[in-house]
């Protein structure tokens, strides 16, 4: 399977507004196929783009700021014809994970959507976790890893796990990230590459970092990792580059 992970960007400004990218970053997802998608920023301009654009695909997720349709997605999208959903949830990345809730020092409200997919084919289940953490609060930034590596360990099956994480690669928090029942793809598929995920439009390769990641536990097995860094249309379209990476359940 192909698990990607896609930062959309919400909105932008000048050259890189939505509406000057929403084509470029349809074209992104679909010509790279993923099985299972999970997409930050995606506000709700964002999810009507993508359910037009992405006829292939379903959805599971509601809007981070009423639990509803109202701000910002962390949706999970997978092939409607390849898997049926089992089951899904949400909770906030807060002390009332179960209400939409600012957590601790964060910046904004943020939320964690999941799902158990099986494949039509020959049964196989696995969960797919997806999220965006805070990038200001600390507290709540480890906080969130915490309650990211919980929900993690407790499927009995393969878990994927996508997000923009706003921690460093290497850094406390990723240690911390990598502390419980989740691995990282780059470092663990044998065909893997090393580029930042988040650029902010900056060709200054200094700028910017690995802060986006596809996880997975020890029942998934990564045999590809890549950061999608090409232009599509002459842009790129998103000030973060999709991740995806390509794994068997084992």
């Amino acid at each position: 399977m192909r698990i990607m992970s896609f930062n959309l960007l919400c909105s932008g400004s000048g050259e890189n507004v939505m509406k000057k990218r929403k084509k470029a970053a349809a074209k992104a997802i679909i010509n790279y196929s993923p099985d299972t998608l999970g997409v930050q920023e995606a506000t709700p301009a964002w999810m009507t783009w993508l359910k037009k654009s992405l006829t292939d695909y379903d959805f599971v997720g509601v809007g981070r700021e009423n639990g509803k349709n109202r701000g910002e997605y962390s949706a999970v999208f997978y092939l409607r014809e390849k898997f049926s959903l089992i089951d899904s949830g949400n909770f906030w990345l807060s002390e009332t994970p179960e209400k939409p809730s600012r957590g601790w020092d964060a910046a904004c409200i943020r939320i964690c959507t999941w799902a158990v997919l099986e494949n039509k084919e020959n049964g196989s289940r696995f969960a797919h976790i997806n999220t965006h953490l805070d990038h200001v609060g600390p507290i709540a930034i480890g906080n969130g890893v915490d309650m990211i590596l919980k929900k993690a360990g407790s499927f009995d099956l393969p878990v994927v796990c996508t997000g923009d994480f706003n921690l460093f690669e290497g850094g406390e928090f990723y240690q911390r990230l990598m502390s419980g029942t989740l691995r990282d793809t780059k470092h663990l598929a044998p065909d893997t590459m090393d580029s930042r995920t988040f650029h902010n439009y900056k060709t200054d390769p200094d700028v910017g970092g690995v802060i986006d990641f596809v996880l997975v536990n020890d029942k998934v097995k990564p045999l590809v990792y890549r950061v999608v860094t090409e232009e599509i249309d002459g842009r790129l379209p998103s000030d973060h580059y999709p991740v995806y990476a390509d794994v068997e359940l084992i």
